[in-house]
């Protein structure tokens, strides 16, 4: 298996920057300060799994571009039951009971009237705040200004995948991705899968031949209906603020599901590979999504068969089902001796939850207690594969890597406002969509 290309995971100690000069490698227990943009249910629980990981965290500043969210996520970041759900099990290997870890993290909470912000700028004003990190978790099609405009503020970046829409928005990332090396600004990449120890372990396992030679690889994800307003659109919304409320359904903001949802296993499985692929065939539609406006313009399924570098195929298949079907996901390396699902060779039983341990990681790296962290890249080329096998699924074409690399497919509207109009594209046939 070859390494990952243009990209250094772990830089050298020695030329580790502190987010304040005050904060000298090893001694950096200062109280750190973050601000959280996008408050939806990820964000909200990312801003637990935060303050869960490390106890000298406190979030100062939110904004979304709806006062309504904002205001929900607050309450839930206020309530001990919802901090129970999201924090309570980490507890016994932080030596802390329940009760107290909800305790410290609703004392960390606090985002002052004045650091509210809504509003289509209300990323730039949380940046502004007196903030040294910065969670990212909007919907997708905004990753790329805003990952960008955080980096160069020098802050330090928590961006959850996936992280653009189109090849525009991937490109635009990556040269963030690369500046905030040159800072040595700390990025995760909202990469759970990949922080717990036992998935670190058997990703070296596999590459010292426990299974024998990769033969072939496999992901899947069968994922429930994602509807944010059930109850159908207010007649007050403009056509921009009912995308962004329904904002799953639609390509430009969400990238379809093999990109919002697929693009979770194929991250994991292209980091454990150490490579991209170089090329893939796809196939998909909308088998039961109704044609109508709330359902967008998204397909509910895709089967994707991908091809690295050194030959080795990868099967990926997702697909959305409505209420009362199976759900579930996983995937499974194939090698000549074995097989594995990418976490089972690790040497403990049970490890912490992912989404704390990814925090976990990221905080000793910003106080200088481990080397420096930028999986900027890791997430991108993850992003891009995804995006690449939706457009061979749109297109009816195989897509090569340098095709997606090169692609000027840019999604993202050249105007924002509530009231917007914006026509829904049709539903993407291949034969008539065009790949650009």
């Amino acid at each position: 298996m070859k390494p990952f290309s243009r990209r250094s995971l772990l830089a050298g100690a020695s030329t580790f920057q502190i987010i304040k000069p005050e904060l000298v490698r090893g001694a950096g227990k200062e109280r750190v300060k973050f601000g959280l943009v996008g408050c939806g249910g990820r964000g909200t629980a990312a801003a637990v799994n935060l303050m869960t990981a490390d106890s000298n965290t406190e979030l100062v500043a939110m904004g979304d571009i709806f006062e309504d969210k904002l205001e929900g996520s607050l309450g839930q970041l206020r309530d001990p039951k919802y901090i129970q759900r999201n924090a309570g099990p980490s507890a016994p290997f932080l030596n802390q009971t329940a009760e107290e870890l909800v305790n410290s993290i609703r004392s960390r909470v606090r985002v002052s009237p004045e650091h509210h912000f809504t509003g289509f700028d209300a990323y730039r004003k949380v940046i502004a705040s007196d903030v040294d990190l910065v969670l990212l978790a909007t919907p997708p099609g905004y990753r790329p200004e805003h990952f960008e405009a955080v980096i160069n503020a020098g802050k330090h970046c928590w961006a959850t995948k996936p992280i653009a829409t189109d090849p525009v928005g991937v490109r635009r990332f990556m040269a963030s991705v690369k500046l905030a090396e040159k800072k040595k600004l700390c990025v995760n990449g909202g990469t759970p899968s990949v922080s717990g120890r036992n998935a670190m372990e058997t990703r070296q396992k596999i590459r010292d031949g426990a299974i024998g030679e990769i033969l072939s690889v496999q992901t899947k994800n069968h994922a429930p209906l994602v509807l944010h307003v059930r109850s159908g659109r207010d007649p007050k919304w403009g056509d921009m603020e009912w995308q962004h409320r329904e904002w799953y359904s639609f390509v430009w903001i969400c990238g379809d599901m093999l990109v919002e949802q697929a693009v979770h296993g194929i991250t994991f499985c292209t980091w454990m590979m150490g490579m991209h692929p170089e090329r893939v065939v796809s196939s998909g539609g909308a088998a039961w999504r109704p044609r109508e406006e709330m359902y967008g313009n998204i397909y509910d399924h895709h089967d994707s068969n991908f091809i690295f570098p050194n030959g080795v195929h990868m099967h990926s298949y997702c697909r959305q089902y409505p209420p009362g079907c199976p759900t579930g996901g996983g995937n499974l390396f194939i090698g000549s001796r074995g097989k594995s699902n990418g976490s089972d060779l690790g040497s403990i039983e049970k490890s912490m939850d992912g989404f704390v341990q990814e925090h976990i990681r990221m905080m000793r790296a910003i106080r200088g207690d481990a080397p420096y962290l930028n999986e900027g890249m890791i997430v991108a080329e993850g992003t891009m594969t995804a995006i690449m096998a939706r457009e061979a699924a749109y297109s009816g074409l195989e897509i090569t890597w340098d095709m997606i690399m090169n692609s000027k497919q840019d999604l993202q509207p050249k105007q924002f406002d509530y009231k917007l109009k914006m026509d829904v594209p049709p539903l993407p046939a291949p034969g008539q969509y065009k790949f650009v």
